[in-house]
């Protein structure tokens, strides 16, 4: 098994031995480190059984998926990235593109634009592979997954509510009367928009005290206790749709609730996914183990969640001052 290229052409092809038959497959590259990262990584999959699963992944191009993502989910701040994202990776297909090649591509961009300008296109880059994985079934894999963001992004959003500001936040929010315990449930769970928005009765087990995650941005549930205050709020609420949704209500619905609420409280420059942050630095600050607001938070990787580690001096106070009882033993 092994690369060539045909006679005037410039692409590297495979070789390959598929369960004792011959394939000749094409990299659909001429850089030879590219098309040896490929070649390798369909030997990994033949070897381990998993060739056949990967078929359209090998087939649909990243040109292909976005066409279709563009049809239905694009937003119009999405075209610029798009703009950079496709004269690299547009002709590779899905399997092609790997970890280490969008790496190596955040490397580069970072060279020459902010770090959020990456950020963004990235961001959409694995909402594609979300989708063409979950909903599409056209592949196994996001290469984008385990990417970590936040490595070099000085210019990252670090806002979070004050108590005073959290406070005035929950005694304005009187109307719809549901926007009250959607706050207090994103306040005391860290959840997403779109994981609390679709949050049902069954998903709360109150007899446990723990609420679970199944639509999850990472394709991964997972579960959360209910603090006092969250059981008792969720408890209170009557679900009468027929969905069974805690909160029956749309993006734009609770957009214009919650900007018009913090209108009323004169709290600025805050966005509904700052009380997910909000929640994880309230945690750090109080000493909790990164590991448990990962896997509280939902994060794939330790690497995300490492943005909150800044928030730690404070916490780790108490530690380090056991240093000023043992020096006042000794000099006693």
């Amino acid at each position: 098994m092994s690369l060539y290229k045909r006679k005037n052409s410039k692409i590297w092809w495979m070789d390959l031995r598929i369960n004792g038959v011959r394939q000749r497959v094409s990299t659909g590259t001429a850089n030879t480190r590219l098309a040896e990262t490929i070649h390798g990584k369909n030997l990994t999959d033949i070897q381990e059984g998993r060739w056949f699963e990967n078929q359209k992944a090998k087939t649909i191009t990243f040109s292909e998926m976005t066409d279709k993502y563009t049809q239905n989910y694009q937003r119009s701040r999405d075209k610029t990235s798009l703009k950079r994202l496709l004269p690299v990776f547009g002709q590779m297909t899905l399997a092609e593109i790997t970890t280490e090649m969008v790496s190596d591509y955040r490397h580069e961009r970072l060279k020459t634009v902010k770090p959020a300008t990456v950020y963004q296109e990235l961001s959409l880059m694995r909402r594609m592979f979300n989708v063409a994985r979950r909903e599409w079934k056209w592949t196994k894999e996001n290469p984008i997954a385990d990417l970590s963001f936040s490595v070099g992004n000085k210019n990252a959003r670090d806002r979070w509510l004050t108590l005073e500001e959290e406070k005035e936040l929950i005694i304005k929010a009187t109307n719809p009367v549901w926007l009250r315990p959607l706050l207090i449930t994103a306040l005391h769970t860290g959840m997403r928009r779109g994981e609390i928005l679709n949050l049902k009765r069954q998903d709360v087990d109150f007899s446990r005290k723990i609420l679970t995650v199944h639509k999850s941005k990472n394709g991964e549930k997972r579960a959360i206790p209910l603090s006092q205050t969250l059981y008792s709020t969720l408890k209170d609420i009557k679900v009468m749709n027929i969905s069974g949704r805690l909160f029956p209500v749309s993006v734009r619905s609770l957009r214009a609730a919650f900007d018009m609420t913090l209108e009323k409280t004169g709290v600025k420059d805050f966005h509904f996914h700052d009380l997910r942050h909000t929640f994880a630095t309230r945690l750090v600050q109080k000493g909790v183990d990164l590991y448990k607001v990962k896997e509280l938070l939902g994060h794939k990787s330790i690497s995300v969640t490492m943005r909150y580690a800044h928030h730690y001096p404070e916490s780790l106070r108490s530690s380090v001052e056991v240093l000023d009882l043992c020096h006042t033993l000794v000099t006693l």
